[in-house]
């Protein structure tokens, strides 16, 4: 599916996102060790295990991050998109584990006309984030300078 214009996003609508992804364990350590983030709390299990109150590896908190936003992108912004401009208010309230699957929700919170460009506007976006028992794993409002119906 083609990304939306900047007309097309209505305030208040919430597209729920068919893509649905697994996290692994690869995952989880390729963007650690990508990332240079060498927190045990993500990469050491037997740490984990005696040390946590999780007894397991958390998912890397940013790959969750973009993770839900790549899993927006399809629905809302692929080639229609100019710029993200920001990301504003991310939580993590619920710990996300390797195994779990992830489904997403996009709302749209506010849109407003650019005012140094004609052809383009900004809009809000509130993405969530779930694992497969309904927990809320992650949300965060972003704003992308989205681009306009060619005339």
């Amino acid at each position: 599916m083609a990304g939306l214009y900047f007309e097309e996003f209505e305030v208040g609508r919430v597209i729920e996102h068919p893509l649905r992804r697994t996290v692994t364990e690869m995952d989880n350590m390729l963007f650690s060790n990508m990332t240079l983030n060498p927190q045990p709390l993500h990469i050491d299990r037997h740490f984990c295990e005696t040390q946590t109150e999780w007894g397991q590896p958390l998912v890397n908190s940013l790959f969750t991050l973009g993770l839900m936003i790549g899993i927006s992108v399809n629905d809302t912004t692929v080639g229609t998109t100019i710029a993200n401009l920001g990301m504003t208010d991310v939580k993590f309230p619920n710990p996300l584990f390797q195994g779990d699957t992830v489904n997403v929700t996009t709302g749209v919170v506010a849109k407003r006309e650019s005012k140094s460009r004609t052809d383009a506007g900004i809009v809000e976006f509130e993405h969530k984030a779930f694992k497969q028992t309904g927990e809320l794993v992650a949300v965060c409002r972003r704003q992308a300078f989205m681009k306009k119906r060619p005339a």
